[in-house]
């Protein structure tokens, strides 16, 4: 009671000594005044980990909203990558003959030896999923130049892509997902999929017709996004990029080998019996060719400059290399290389970092294809 009315009856005695001083009211002031700036800052933090995360715009498409989709297509399976589960390690080189020079002021196409690592993998996030000649099979490489920065590239067998931006792919990855009563996806919400998005079903189209080989060694991979290259004078043309093999083209034929490993089996076997080689051809660009819609081909009669060969030597399970580590992030890009307007750049770049950081923070579990498998050349 005494502070009451003590607060009360001397007021105005208190509001005066206050002034003399010079010093209670202020230090209160400004006390409070950094709680409520801490405070905001803190709130600010909180916002932000909510966006990204999705919490405060339930409708739009995030990072993690993506690659959780990957996991409720096919459930968590921890210490994997969320897509292109299933995988093998390789190493080897890449040998330019010069004639990227023109195009391109990146230090991997100077005349001359560039170690290379990369992974092959078959697209989806089951690292137990048989394989299957219609598996959609995908190569990243790290190319490494001594006296320049990395260039990353994730590439895959179909000549384009299915979908043209991240809002698509996540419907499309959605209507995929198996029925929990069928175990297969329901036809009717891909037709409803494909009835939204018509340059999907074109492309769709365009990979049904293409030819399917019978494994790794002798699959074309594409770069399907469009890039920008620059040369030492300036110079800026898009580009995309396919590696084309030396191993002569086989079909697919079936039936489907009984073995659950079968392609991975049949690149280890290659690649012991001799290296494995394939020719990096840049496609050049023209006015109107578009850059941001990897759904549509460009024509045929564009120039193809082929500058140098990706040699691979060595196989090598997940369980031990090094590529295992790597998130193959396609704009992580060297002077000379710029990313285009494709939106499914920026989204690829963001999934990876998020599937990369869930699964190093996961126990690392043992690969489907073991070191044994590896050096024993099954």
């Amino acid at each position: 009671m005494e502070p009451l009315s003590g607060f009360a009856d001397r007021g105005p005695q208190q509001s005066n000594a206050g002034a003399a001083s010079g010093s209670a009211p202020l230090g209160s002031a400004s006390f409070a005044v950094r709680l409520l700036l801490i405070g905001a800052a803190l709130l600010a933090v909180i916002a932000a980990f909510a966006y990204l995360r999705g919490w405060l715009t339930p409708n739009q498409l995030t990072p993690a909203r993506l690659t959780d989709g990957f996991e409720q297509v096919a459930g968590v399976h921890p210490g994997f990558r969320r897509n292109h589960a299933k995988g093998l390690g390789v190493s080897g080189f890449f040998e330019s003959n010069g004639k990227g020079e023109r195009l391109s002021k990146a230090g991997v196409f100077k005349p001359g030896r560039v170690p290379v690592i990369g992974r092959f993998s078959l697209a989806g996030p089951n690292p137990l999923q048989a394989d299957e000649p219609a598996s959609v099979r995908g190569l990243g490489l790290q190319f490494s130049p001594p006296d320049a920065g990395p260039w990353r590239t994730a590439m895959i067998i179909l000549p384009v892509f299915p979908v043209r931006t991240p809002e698509a792919f996540y419907e499309q990855l959605l209507a995929s997902a198996p029925d929990p009563t069928t175990g297969k996806p329901d036809p009717g919400k891909m037709k409803a999929f494909l009835a939204r998005h018509p340059e999907s079903e074109r492309a769709l189209g365009i990979i049904k017709k293409r030819p399917i080989s019978s494994g790794f060694a002798n699959s074309t991979f594409h770069s399907l996004n469009a890039f920008w290259f620059v040369n030492s004078a300036g110079e800026s043309k898009p580009v995309r990029w396919i590696l084309a093999p030396e191993q002569p083209f086989e079909p697919a034929r079936g039936p489907v080998p009984k073995e659950k490993n079968y392609l991975f089996d049949a690149l280890i076997a290659e690649i012991r019996r001799q290296p494995l080689r394939w020719h990096l051809i840049i496609i050049v660009g023209q006015p109107g060719d578009p850059t941001d819609d990897a759904t549509i081909p460009w024509p045929d009669s564009r120039e193809q400059v082929d500058v140098g060969t990706l040699t691979l030597e060595r196989a090598e399970s997940d369980d031990t290399s090094p590529a295992t580590a790597l998130n193959f992030d396609p704009l992580v890009l060297p002077p000379g290389i710029a990313p285009s307007n494709d939106p499914l750049l920026s989204a690829r770049s963001a999934v990876y970092s998020q599937s990369f950081t869930r699964r190093a923070g996961e126990p690392k579990p043992s690969s489907p294809i073991t070191p044994a498998e590896v050096s024993e050349g099954k």
